[in-house]
C-alpha cells in the first residue's frame, strides 16, 4: 500500500477534529470577533439572573417579539413572534412554525443563573469595629476563589410598602467595592495550611466588608452596623427589615475582558451559562419562520438542581407551550399538550469543562473537550456510573451531527472528566421526563464555577452558528 492509499484510506474512516480557526476564511473571523463584541456587552449587563431576564426581553421587543400574556388578555392570535416572562427570572421565546405544534418543536433550554454569594435576610452585623455582611454560597463554588477580590452588590429589594428597587453597587468606577477577607501566609499554618481543602475554607466565613465608620459616640451600642443601614437609609430608603424580602447578590465586580495576546479568548463571570443563553438568544433572533416552530427557554436555578418555580423542574415550560397552541388556535386538551412535548427536540444548552493544560490528570484525553475545536456534543453527563444524566439516545445524537456537517459547524464531543473523578448534571434529563430528545450542547470552558471563567471566541460564534442551523431544521 502506498502513501496515497494509506491516505485516502485516513481520511475516509479516521474521525477529524479540526481548530476552528484553521476553518475561517477572513470575513468569517472578522464577523467571530464582532460578535463576541456584543457578547461581552451581554455579560457586563447581566451579572444576575434577573439582569439576564431583562437583557433577553429587550432583545426580543426590539426584534419585534410580543409578550404573550398581552395576547392572551387582548384575545388576539396574529403574532408569529413571542416572549413570556416568569418570576422576573425566567424566560421563554418562540418564533412560530407554519405546522401544528402537536410535531414537536425546536428547544433550546439554558439557564441564567450562575454560582455568586447570597446576602442572607438578616445580613448586617458588626465586628471588631467594622460594619460586615453574611452571605451563603449559590451553587458549586470553590470558596477559596471568592477571597480578597472586588465584588458587586446587585440585587431587588421589595420594601415594606411593595416597592421594588433595584440595586447595583460596585461597578461604576466611582462606586466602593466589598470583599472577603483571606488569611496572610504568615498565620496560615495550622487554621488553613494543614486541613483539607475542603475544610479549609468555612462557608460561614465568606463575609463581606461593609463599612468601618462608626453613628453615634462610643458609648453607642452597634454603631457600626448603624453606620452602614443609616447610609442605606438615606440613599435607598430601605430599613433592615427590607433585607427579609431582598434578593441581593455579591458578584466579581469589573467587565468582561479579552485574554491572550491575540485576543482569542474572553475571561468573565458568568460565562457558565450565559455564553449558552446569549448563543441561543441570537440563533433564536435571527430565526425566520420555517415549518417547525422554533423555543428558547432561558431557566434560573440550574445551579442549585433546578429547584422552585423559575427552575427546569417547574411547570413553566408546559404553560408556555399551551399558550403557544392557544394562540395558534390549536386544540389545548392535555392529549395535544403532551404530544407537542414527546415530539419535541431539544438542546440542552450549557458548557463542559475544557480540558486544562495544568490539570490534564482529571480528564481522558480522548473523550475530553477543548478549547477552540468548537461547540462540543456531550452524550452524558451525570456522576460516576452515568447517575443524574438523561443520557442522548445514538439516533438524536447522529440526528444534530448530521445538521452540523451540512450546515460546516465546527463540532467535538466530551464529557465531564474521567469516569470516578467527578461529574457534574444539566436541564436535560427534567426535559427529557417528557419524552422529548435531548442533547446537552454547548462550548467548552477553562476555570468553570469560578469568578473568571475562560472561553474560546472561536467556540462561542460556533456555537451560534451550530444553534441557528438547529433551529432551522425541519425535519
Amino acid at each position: 500500500m502506498n502513501k496515497a492509499q494509506l491516505k485516502k484510506i485516513k481520511d475516509t474512516i479516521l474521525k477529524k477534529s479540526p481548530l476552528v480557526f484553521d476553518q475561517l476564511n477572513k470575513k468569517q473571523k472578522s464577523d467571530l470577533f464582532k460578535f463576541n463584541e456584543t457578547y461581552k456587552q451581554f455579560l457586563n449587563k447581566s451579572k444576575t439572573e434577573r439582569e439576564a431576564a431583562r437583557q433577553i426581553i429587550t432583545a426580543a421587543k426590539a426584534r419585534g417579539f410580543v409578550d404573550i400574556d398581552t395576547l392572551l388578555e387582548n384575545k388576539t392570535s396574529s403574532a408569529k413572534k413571542v416572549y413570556k416572562v416568569f418570576q422576573g427570572r425566567c424566560v421563554a421565546l418562540a418564533v412560530l412554525g407554519k405546522e401544528p405544534l402537536v410535531f414537536g418543536a425546536n428547544i433550546i433550554a439554558s439557564h441564567i443563573d450562575s454560582p455568586r454569594l447570597d446576602l442572607k435576610q438578616n445580613p448586617i452585623y458588626e465586628d471588631l469595629s467594622m460594619g460586615l455582611m453574611k452571605t451563603h454560597y449559590y451553587g458549586g463554588i470553590r470558596k477559596y476563589h471568592w477571597l480578597a477580590i472586588p465584588l458587586a452588590l446587585h440585587g431587588t429589594i421589595i420594601k415594606a410598602d411593595g416597592e421594588t428597587i433595584d440595586i447595583t453597587i460596585g461597578e461604576d468606577p466611582d462606586d466602593p467595592v466589598f470583599t472577603v477577607t483571606d488569611l496572610l501566609p504568615h498565620l496560615a499554618g495550622k487554621i488553613q495550611a494543614n486541613k483539607k481543602l475542603s475544610d479549609a475554607f468555612e462557608g460561614e466565613k465568606l463575609n463581606l466588608i461593609a463599612g468601618s465608620i462608626p453613628l453615634g459616640s462610643d458609648e453607642e451600642k452597634n454603631r457600626f452596623k448603624l453606620g452602614v443601614l443609616n447610609l442605606l437609609h438615606e440613599t435607598y430608603k430601605i430599613t433592615e427589615e427590607d433585607f427579609v424580602s431582598a434578593e441581593i447578590e455579591a458578584v466579581p465586580a469589573g467587565k468582561a475582558r479579552d485574554v491572550g495576546f491575540d485576543k482569542s479568548m474572553i475571561g468573565s463571570y458568568g460565562q457558565d451559562d450565559r455564553i449558552c443563553s446569549y448563543t441561543s438568544l441570537e440563533a433564536l433572533l435571527d430565526q425566520q419562520s420555517s415549518d417547525k416552530t422554533a423555543i428558547a427557554m432561558f431557566f434560573d436555578k440550574e445551579e442549585i438542581g433546578s429547584e422552585g418555580n423559575s427552575g427546569a423542574k417547574s411547570s413553566f415550560l408546559e404553560d408556555f407551550m399551551s399558550d403557544l397552541l392557544f394562540i395558534s388556535n390549536q386544540n389545548t386538551d392535555n392529549r395535544s399538550l403532551r404530544k407537542a412535548l414527546i415530539n419535541s427536540s431539544c438542546l440542552s444548552a450549557d458548557v463542559n469543562a475544557a480540558m486544562d493544560p495544568d490539570f490534564k490528570e482529571v480528564h481522558e484525553k480522548l473523550n475530553a473537550a477543548k478549547l477552540g475545536f468548537g461547540i462540543c456534543m456531550t452524550k452524558f453527563t451525570g456522576v460516576a456510573g452515568k447517575s443524574g444524566s438523561s443520557d442522548a439516545g445514538a439516533e438524536f445524537v447522529g440526528k444534530i451531527r448530521q445538521i452540523f456537517n451540512k450546515n460546516n459547524i465546527v463540532w467535538q464531543t466530551g464529557e465531564l472528566g474521567k469516569i470516578d473523578q467527578g461529574g457534574g448534571g444539566t436541564v436535560a434529563k427534567f426535559l427529557a421526563k417528557y419524552g422529548m430528545n435531548v442533547l446537552d450542547c454547548g462550548p467548552a470552558i477553562l476555570s468553570m464555577h469560578s469568578p473568571f471563567e475562560v472561553a474560546s471566541k472561536a467556540d462561542v460564534y460556533m456555537t451560534y452558528l451550530g444553534y441557528k442551523a438547529f433551529y432551522a431544521e425541519n425535519r
